[in-house]
C-alpha cells in the first residue's frame, strides 16, 4: 500500500475538514456519476440486498450516497431509500434520478433515532479521523431500530495511517484513514455486533466488508 501512502494533516486542515471535504465532492458529481463500479463491489451490494429481503427489512439510510448509484440499486430492488451525503451537488445528482435524499452531517445527524431497519455506507467512513469514528458509527447505530442491519465497506490497509492525500486527483485532496482489519473491528463492535467480516482482496486492492447489527 506504499502507493496510497498519506501526509500528516495540517492545523488549518484539520480545521478546515468537513468543508474540504464537501468541496472536494461537490467539484467531482460529473465524473463520479460516470464512473463504473468494479464487479466486486456490485457482489458485495447484491449480498447485502439478499439480506434485506431475507430479513424483511424494508427501510435504508445511505450514508455518504455520493451520486445516488447504490441507493438507485436498493430502490429498484424495493427498499424504500433516504439516500444522504454531506455534498449539496450529490444530493442534487440523487434527487434528478428520483431518489429521495438529503444533505447530512453524520457528526449531527438530523434524522429521528430508530427511523431505519437497515443502513449501508461504502468509503465514507474512512473520511472520518479515528478520534471522532466512535461517536460516528454510534450515530448510526441510533438511526436504526434494535436489530437493524448496518453493511460497512471501506478501503483499509495493513498498515494503520490517516492524513491527507497527495495522490488524489479530487480539489482539495481529500483526508483518508486507513484501518487495519482488526482496528476496523474493534471500532465496530463498540456500537454493533458484527454478522459478518471478510476482506476483498486483489493486486493494490484492501476492502473491509463488515454486516454488522445494531443489538436489541
Amino acid at each position: 500500500m506504499d502507493r496510497w501512502r498519506l501526509r500528516p494533516t495540517t492545523l488549518d486542515e484539520a480545521a478546515g475538514g468537513t468543508d474540504r471535504l464537501r468541496r472536494a465532492y461537490d467539484r467531482a458529481v460529473e465524473d463520479r456519476d460516470r464512473s463504473e463500479k468494479q464487479p466486486w463491489k456490485l457482489a458485495e451490494r447484491a449480498a447485502f440486498l439478499d439480506r434485506l429481503r431475507a430479513e424483511g427489512r424494508t427501510r435504508l439510510v445511505e450514508i455518504g450516497a455520493g451520486t445516488g448509484q447504490d441507493s438507485a440499486f436498493f430502490a429498484a430492488g424495493g427498499i424504500e431509500v433516504l439516500a444522504t451525503d454531506l455534498s449539496p451537488a450529490s444530493v442534487r445528482r440523487c434527487r434528478a434520478k428520483g431518489l429521495t435524499a438529503s444533505v447530512m452531517d453524520l457528526r449531527r445527524p438530523d434524522l429521528p433515532a430508530g427511523s431505519f431497519d437497515a443502513a449501508y455506507s461504502v468509503n465514507c467512513l474512512l473520511h472520518v479521523p479515528n478520534a471522532e469514528l466512535p461517536a460516528a458509527l454510534a450515530a448510526v447505530a441510533a438511526l436504526l431500530r434494535p436489530s437493524g442491519l448496518f453493511f460497512l465497506g471501506l478501503y483499509g490497509s495493513d498498515v494503520a495511517d490517516e492524513g491527507i492525500a497527495p495522490w488524489d486527483r479530487h480539489d482539495p485532496p481529500r483526508f483518508f484513514s486507513w484501518r487495519t482489519d482488526a482496528q476496523i473491528q474493534r471500532f465496530a463492535a463498540g456500537s454493533f455486533e458484527i454478522v459478518d467480516f471478510h476482506p476483498v482482496t486483489g493486486p493494490d486492492l484492501h476492502f473491509q466488508s463488515l454486516t454488522l447489527r445494531r443489538p436489541d
